[in-house]
């Protein structure tokens, strides 16, 4: 999904979900993953490539069909598609399970409280009960996942406190070989108060690198 600038409502810009998570870390995880991959002699850039392959091509078909459009086949490889199509198949099977059915789908909203904003892949609905609904291409679930998650319905819930989030689910592609995966959380309160917090301290961040600059 491309960077989004995201404003408030006096046109000041403020940071996305991701933006916010990401300063926490920084960019000490890709650095190491670069390093050691130039320690066993493989060219990051080879493997960051290959790392998106399948994986991501079942991502982008879920994508494609939670918004009603054609998946555009055609720029895939057959045996990358093949591992795609067999993790799509299982997001098929889940869904038809699941019986969720999808109420917004990339939105975008923009928190006036918190100034913050960020894109939701989909909310979800089940009957009376709504959900946020997060695609992954990873090899594992990770704290800022739900995080982020959590974040998503704070803006949910600025915009609509009559309806509220009554759970979690991220759907997770393996990188490689496109392994499907549901994760499912009923409440994330500890990661909604880390992603405030968090956002607190990214202001502090800012603050202080404009010092020691």
């Amino acid at each position: 999904m491309p960077t989004q600038d995201y404003k408030t409502k006096d046109g000041k810009r403020v940071p996305g979900v991701t933006t916010v998570i990401g300063r926490r870390r920084e960019a000490e995880g890709l650095i190491y993953w670069a390093w050691d991959c130039g320690r066993q002699g493989i060219d990051y850039r080879e493997a960051r490539d290959a790392a998106a392959s399948a994986g991501t091509i079942a991502h982008a078909m879920v994508e494609a069909h939670v918004r009603g459009e054609p998946f555009d086949r055609s720029k895939h490889p057959a045996d990358l598609l093949a591992g795609a199509d067999s993790a799509f198949r299982a997001y098929l099977d889940w869904r038809e399970q699941s019986r969720l059915e999808p109420v917004a789908v990339e939105l975008s909203l923009v928190s006036e409280a918190h100034r913050f904003g960020g894109t939701m892949d989909m909310v979800l609905r089940k009957g009376d009960v709504l959900y946020v609904g997060d695609v992954k291409t990873s090899n594992s679930l990770y704290y800022d996942h739900l995080v982020q998650v959590a974040a998503y319905a704070l803006l949910w819930e600025e915009y609509h406190p009559d309806q509220p989030i009554r759970g979690y689910h991220i759907l997770r592609f393996a990188k490689s070989h496109a392994d499907f995966a549901h994760h499912y959380f009923a409440e994330l309160d500890t990661a909604r108060r880390m992603f405030l917090n968090m956002r607190q301290q990214y202001d502090m961040i800012s603050e202080l690198k404009k010092r020691a600059a």
